[in-house]
């Protein structure tokens, strides 16, 4: 139902486009994203015909919007061609108009770099690649089952500057197994001598459906865990990488646009194997979707991609708005939870004095902000906000 009454006007927010590539090398023993390894063939002309049928079927959803950004996760996109991809972005173009600056990133690990493909990639308009590196340590890319060494994920970085790339970020995990506080900041020095743009630097985690959550592996102690994010973010800072979101640093003017758009509360359409989608409609309604998670059923759903779809409530809008918000340091404006939500301020009172009291929240009328404390405890936080 549409928090809005009649007579109101909603603003839609910006739009974003997230494109699911699920195939990969290698499936990670740490990885919980939707992730297939690849056979001898991948079938990139089918997939792209069914990408393409998948917007077709959402453009309802665009009401006359540009793109902002495009974001090709995965699985390892840069395992299509740059013909598969130029084909796909040709036919979203036709279908939604690309605004003048839009960012479009591509998803790429190191052992699937070749100098024509991303050369090729750069003149297709993708000109923001984020390179899956994890670490550069040997004995640590073995225990995560990473597929290429250190040195190649140096080359990686060399090859997308070549390539006419002056905008990537490096993926960089910490707290791996065996790692002490030297070996964590040794990787972090070699990510910076690579001089990305944007650093995504964060704690490995045991999911659920995952080997290393059957099969964890002895990870480090806490007291070292909070050392390593301590003279971690100390050493990002002082090297003008500043810190923006709970494990995004960038250099000026590098933050990534397409994860800004989610944690502003944005709008996104989903197409791929799985890919979730976050949608508003002119008249305040807000809902979640997902599609065929499978690639060979998604492959085969001709006109019926969508798995799921959930409406979203305005009493569960408050907690969905600030799961994003509140993970960025400096918060957003007040004035944003009532352009993307639909609802007033005084919804979020009770929770917010709770919040401010506990030294969860700072005390600002302009800003929703998390205190450092509450940075730290942002589960906690957020439970203060659940209907």
């Amino acid at each position: 139902m549409s928090v809005y009454s009649a007579g109101d006007r909603f603003e839609l927010p910006p739009l974003a486009l997230y494109i699911h590539i699920p195939w990969c090398v290698r499936k990670c023993p740490y990885c919980d994203f939707n992730s297939h390894a690849a056979g001898p063939v991948i079938p990139e002309d089918a997939y792209v015909d069914a990408l393409l049928s998948d917007l077709q079927q959402d453009l309802a959803h665009v009401h006359g919007r540009p793109l902002t950004s495009i974001f090709f996760g995965g699985g390892t996109p840069s395992l299509f061609s740059a013909g598969a991809l130029g084909r796909l972005l040709d036919g979203v173009e036709q279908r939604i108009a690309f605004s003048t600056d839009i960012e479009i990133t591509l998803e790429a690990n190191p052992g699937t770099f070749e100098q024509a493909k991303f050369r090729d990639y750069r003149s297709l308009g993708i000109n923001r690649l984020s390179i899956g590196v994890q670490s550069f340590d040997p004995a640590k890319l073995k225990a995560l089952g990473r597929i290429h060494d250190g040195e190649e994920a140096i080359r990686a970085a060399d090859m997308a500057r070549a390539a006419g790339f002056d905008n990537f970020n490096l993926d960089l995990m910490h707290g791996l197994p065996g790692q002490s506080i030297d070996d964590a900041l040794q990787d972090l020095r070699i990510a910076i001598a690579q001089r990305p743009t944007h650093l995504s630097w964060y704690q490995l985690t045991m999911e659920p459906n995952t080997q290393f959550w059957s099969q964890p592996p002895l990870l480090p102690e806490e007291d070292t865990l909070w050392d390593i994010q301590q003279a971690g973010q100390d050493l990002l800072a002082a090297e003008g990488y500043a810190q923006y979101e709970v494990s995004a640093y960038a250099k000026p003017g590098k933050r990534a646009r397409h994860n800004l758009n989610y944690w502003q509360f944005g709008d996104f359409l989903g197409i791929g194997a799985g890919a979730h989608a976050k949608l508003s409609s002119p008249d305040g309604q807000i809902q979640r979707s997902w599609k065929t998670r499978l690639p060979k059923d998604y492959l085969a759903a001709g006109k019926g991609f969508t798995a799921g779809l959930r409406p979203l409530s305005s009493d569960e809008l408050p907690f969905e708005f600030l799961m994003n918000a509140l993970r960025l340091n400096d918060g957003v404006a007040s004035e944003l939870f009532k352009q993307r939500t639909g609802l007033s301020l005084e919804s979020l009172a009770g929770a917010r004095q709770a919040a401010e009291q506990r030294g969860l929240l700072l005390h600002d009328p302009q800003r929703l902000c998390a205190s450092p404390e509450g940075q730290l405890f942002l589960n906690d936080l957020l439970q203060l906000f659940l209907p």
